[in-house]
């Protein structure tokens, strides 16, 4: 079977190809023909080696994947071959096929195809936990999402429009805008834009801002913590400006607002009961049409590092995916 392999932490443009053996499931795992891969902004970022946790190289990449169950072992109880699945390997994602325990697989339904399904997992499960778990978001709040147009954006738009709340969508350019009011946002901001705390106040007309979801950090962060109303909630996603703000912490004090980091992996390796919870109450909103995850961009696997460059560049619109496959 042909797989991404990283062999040194480097430029993901010098990420190639190579043949594995396919490998065979043990009786607790099924082997799953893997028909997409999601690819996040820390998949880059690790193949890069400038993330914070280095896994052992070589390694195959991608850690959230869906495709069909071609085979399952003997002790296997909850899954059957030709099942559609979507799962969350640690990683070799980027790969034709995978075996994985089968508590890491969860059936989906016809109605998302595979492509939506890849792109759904981690940045849903991010933006329910940080939303609803640490932002204790509540129907007609207002929400800046920052860096709205990538994949974790977008997610947070879906879910805190989920959730009854106003979602107002910071981006840099008008097609990256015009991809965040498609994706369900009410009103937009261009946080390139010198005075864009102006402009943020002129769509707020007097009304408080609640929270803050920002993936991005940088220079979009203090503006946007001074935004926030009393009472509110800024959460801390990711870095994907490439600088970690430095808050004044007065702020936070003369503002009575808070600062919640949000980490939905190291949630999940403390709480493991946690993540079927999160992920069933997404699925039902997906049966129930309150929310609709949808995919970006999609690339073959040997186009993997251009994905990957593009996300680095942020120049990806939506969560972008990888199709193994021939």
């Amino acid at each position: 079977m042909r797989a991404i392999v990283c062999e040194s932490f480097t430029s993901p443009d010098s990420l190639e190809i190579h043949e594995m053996q396919q490998p065979v499931p043990e009786p607790n795992e099924v082997l799953i023909k893997v028909e997409a891969t999601g690819l996040g902004y820390v998949d880059a970022l690790t193949v890069a080696g400038l993330y914070q946790i280095k896994p052992t190289l070589p390694f195959v990449p991608g850690n959230e994947v869906s495709g069909v169950i071609e085979r399952a072992g003997d002790e296997v109880k909850h899954l059957r071959q030709g099942q559609r699945i979507l799962a969350t390997p640690s990683s070799g994602g980027l790969a034709e096929y995978i075996t994985l325990d089968e508590g890491r697989c969860t059936p989906i339904p016809n109605s998302l195809s595979y492509d939506n399904a890849a792109s759904f997992l981690v940045n849903y499960c991010t933006a329910y936990h940080g939303l609803v778990y640490c932002g204790n978001i509540k129907e007609k709040e207002t929400v800046l999402v920052l860096g709205a147009s990538g994949g974790v954006g977008v997610a947070a738009i879906d879910v805190a429009k989920a959730k009854g709340a106003r979602v107002i969508a910071a981006a840099s350019s008008k097609k990256k805008r015009d991809a965040c009011l498609a994706a369900g946002a009410d009103d937009v901001v261009n946080y390139n834009s010198k005075n864009w705390r102006e402009e943020l106040k002129t769509i707020l007309d007097g009304i408080p801002l609640n929270i803050v979801y920002d993936p991005v950090g940088g220079d979009y962060a203090e503006p946007a913590l001074r935004s926030l109303a009393p009472d509110g909630r800024y959460l801390v996603v990711g870095f994907a400006s490439g600088d970690i703000p430095k808050f004044p912490v007065n702020l936070v004090l003369l503002k009575r607002c808070s600062i919640i980091g949000v980490n939905w992996g190291g949630h999940i390796a403390s709480n493991p009961s946690v993540a079927k919870e999160v992920l069933n109450t997404l699925m039902e909103w997906i049966t129930a049409g309150k929310i609709s995850p949808q995919s970006g961009e999609a690339f073959r696997l040997q186009d993997t590092g251009k994905a990957m460059m593009k996300m680095l560049g942020r120049k990806a619109i939506g969560k972008i995916v990888i199709h193994p496959g021939h």
